[in-house]
């Protein structure tokens, strides 16, 4: 048995703050299994997934010592425990519209979307009737200014024990001090087929431009605007006779079903994201002679078949003279004879 927490850390960018972080968890007997930290404009981020044989866990131990270690290094240091068996607890973050919040908890109560909605929490008080209904707490944050909107929210998100957050046509710009502190944890429906036609306005500037296919997508979100990750797309044609209100209508209800197939993905824990794309691993086993024939490739380069799998995503480590036919190297540059671990993306689909 072991414990899980994520690791948060952020604070103006300073030398030896991975080194300081890290070793003090390692001190405290924790297999640091993931480690993604970055540096925008000065300010530094960093999030770590650990784990702990469960009898070297201690929660208030971790807590008091990276709060002093968070003093020290005058940055904001937090740490949020996970259950691996347990329902994640879900933050739904609302405006006006109720489309996409109605089907969120509609699919909870049918026992179709795995997560607990554990706060409905929005800028204006209009659908905290919906939320009443399903038995799920309500919190409305004024937002008459972003960074004490932020601020309050946050708090809420915290006493809730918020896993993730899904922004249910939530219409206000998130910041980097939000976004940070939930990397790859939010998730957004906007109302196109982006890249096209992001920012506000999305169905009127499709309208206006007199498209013939309007679309919406769920992405997570990142600090550029509409830019995230993809994890679900949906779209339908524009008909002869159909004026914007039409166009709206019809794209609100792919954005609840899109949005909710997205949800589901992500609990899923069959999505990964590399250099910004997110693919669906694939985790059955149906087409061995591909797999097969993939692993005699890779003996045939000279390489080294570290992790055996049957998704599309396969590890490998080797010398590597030059990219096999048919295989696709992801993000991995190298020279001629280098010595590389890299992602081997494998074209099992046309196999």
């Amino acid at each position: 048995m072991t414990k899980m927490a994520t690791i948060t850390v952020i604070g103006r960018d300073k030398a030896g703050v991975v080194a300081r972080v890290t070793k003090h968890l390692f001190e405290g007997g924790a297999n640091i299994e993931a480690l993604e930290e970055q540096v925008t404009r000065g300010q530094f981020s960093m999030v770590i997934q650990a784990s702990w044989e469960l009898n070297q866990f201690s929660l208030a131990m971790l807590q008091s010592g990276l709060c002093r270690l968070a003093q020290q290094l005058e940055m904001e240091i937090s740490v949020h425990v996970t259950e691996p068996h347990q329902e994640q607890r879900m933050a739904l973050m609302v405006t006006r519209e109720p489309h996409c919040l109605e089907a969120l908890l509609s699919n909870h109560r049918l026992a179709e979307l795995k997560a607990i909605p554990s706060i409905v929490l929005s800028n204006c008080p209009d659908l905290e009737p919906i939320a009443r209904e399903n038995d799920v707490p309500f919190a409305f944050v004024p937002w008459h200014e972003r960074k004490q909107g932020e601020r309050e929210a946050l708090a809420i998100l915290q006493k809730h024990n918020t896993d993730f957050i899904v922004l249910a046509r939530f219409m206000k710009v998130l910041s980097h001090n939000f976004v940070w502190r939930y990397p790859k944890k939010i998730i957004n429906i906007h109302p196109s087929l982006l890249p096209s036609f992001p920012g506000a306005q999305a169905y009127r500037q499709a309208w206006e431009r007199g498209v013939k296919i309007i679309g919406v997508t769920a992405h997570f979100v990142t600090m550029d605007l509409d830019e995230g990750p993809i994890i679900a797309q949906g779209s339908f044609s524009v008909q002869k006779n159909m004026r914007l209100p039409d166009i709206i209508k019809e794209g609100q209800k792919h954005e609840a079903h899109i949005l909710t197939q997205a949800v589901n993905l992500y609990l899923s824990k069959q999505l990964e994201i590399s250099w910004g794309i997110v693919s669906e691993i694939d985790k059955s086993e149906n087409n061995p002679a591909a797999v097969s024939k993939l692993i005699a490739r890779e003996r045939d380069a000279g390489l080294s078949f570290e992790k055996p799998s049957a998704t599309k995503s396969l590890s490998f480590a080797g010398e590597i003279p030059m990219p096999p036919d048919g295989l696709r190297f992801d993000g991995a540059q190298f020279t001629q004879r280098s010595t590389v671990i890299f992602s081997l993306q494998a074209a099992l689909d046309s196999q």
